[in-house]
Parts: C-alpha cells; sequence; structure tokens
C-alpha cells in the first residue's frame, strides 16, 4: 500500500537557526528562531519570531507558541497547547550562575491548555487540560484541568470550556453557551460528560 503524501510540508524561515532534526510535518518556524539539537516538536505548530528552544524540551501537535518565548530542558508541552508572547517557563527553582548541582525540574503543559502573554510558570508545576493561565499571571503550583487562573500568585477565579468559554455551574452541573459540552464538578473539579456534536463551534 502506499503511503499517502502530507500536504502540509514544513516551513523554516531562512532566518531561523534549526539544529533538530525532531520536527514534524506541517510545522512552521520563524525568523530569528533557535531550535536546538535534540528538540521534539510535533507536527502543524507554528513556532514564532525570537523563540529559543533547548535541548530535552518536548511539543507536541498543533502547538502555537508566539514570540519571545524560551522552551527549556524538562518542559513538556502537550497537544493544542497555545502559549502566549513573552509567556516565561522556568525549570530552576534555585538558579544561580555557573551552579553544577542545579537541579533540573519538570513542567508539564497538558492538552488544550492556554498559557497568556506575559504569564510565569515556575519549574515543576503542571497545568491541566484545557486549564487557562490568564495574561501576567505567576503560576506557583499546579493547575486543575478546565481551570481559570490570574494574579500573583495565581489563583482560580473560574472554570473554563475545552473552547475557552467561562462555564456556570448550577447545582453542579452546566452546559457551555458556546458548544454545548457539558460538565459536572467532582471532588478533584470538574469533568466533561460528553463529546462535541457534530455542527457546533469547532474545538482548539
Amino acid at each position: 500500500m502506499t503511503r499517502r503524501r502530507y500536504q502540509n510540508p514544513q516551513f523554516i524561515h531562512p532566518a531561523a537557526i534549526v539544529e533538530s532534526t525532531r520536527i514534524g510535518p506541517g510545522t512552521r518556524i520563524w525568523a530569528f528562531t533557535h531550535v536546538m539539537r535534540g528538540t521534539t516538536i510535533g507536527r502543524d505548530c507554528n513556532i514564532g519570531e525570537h523563540c529559543y528552544l533547548e535541548r530535552g524540551a518536548s511539543i507536541g501537535d498543533r502547538v502555537t507558541i508566539k514570540n519571545h518565548v524560551a522552551v527549556w530542558d524538562g518542559i513538556h508541552i502537550a497537544e493544542d497547547v497555545f502559549i502566549g508572547p513573552q509567556a516565561t517557563l522556568i525549570n530552576d527553582r534555585w538558579p544561580r550562575s555557573r551552579n553544577p548541582d542545579w537541579i533540573r525540574l519538570i513542567t508539564r503543559i497538558q492538552r488544550g491548555a492556554t498559557i497568556g502573554a506575559n504569564a510565569t510558570l515556575l519549574g515543576g508545576v503542571t497545568v491541566g487540560q484545557y486549564a487557562l493561565v490568564g495574561a501576567g499571571a505567576v503560576v506557583t503550583a499546579s493547575v486543575a484541568d478546565y481551570a481559570l487562573v490570574i494574579g500573583n500568585p495565581a489563583r482560580r477565579r473560574d472554570w473554563v470550556c475545552r473552547c475557552a468559554c467561562p462555564l456556570t455551574f448550577r447545582r453542579g452541573r452546566a452546559e457551555c453557551s458556546a458548544c454545548h459540552l457539558r460538565y459536572v464538578q467532582v471532588k478533584q473539579g470538574i469533568q466533561c460528560l460528553r463529546a462535541p456534536q457534530p455542527g457546533i463551534r469547532r474545538l482548539r
């Protein structure tokens, strides 16, 4: 059987420095971005200008990283994540210059999550699936699935749908007004009850 040719090839801007060979088809890397050898990037990603992706970082499929973002060793970004411009991701809690004994922390951003512009994630946290970190927030602890967090330090303000619309709960249940996904409150936070139906607003 002949393998179908992927219709969306890579695009690497001539002004980018790309040393890694682990880049999926359809991914676009724009000017003045440096991707080091050993970085893994999935398919259909969009990496903006002036970004730095360090060896040991991993990025899933369909991820958008806007301008001026550094993704360091130990940071794992799952599928469908959006990272806003100038967001700061950290992999060392007690940094010192030229410290040979520093401990690399693992930071995870789970599927569908959004990191707002100028937000800061301290090393070792996990941002849950479809969570939304507000612009300028400082995340010092892990964020639950579907949580909207804002402020310094970031605190949960609300719950959001997979499509990012706020949810209003009544008697422990909510239905998104935009895409009609339904949710129920559980001990750990909230849980999506069913898959979206055909013809509704497309999820990211």
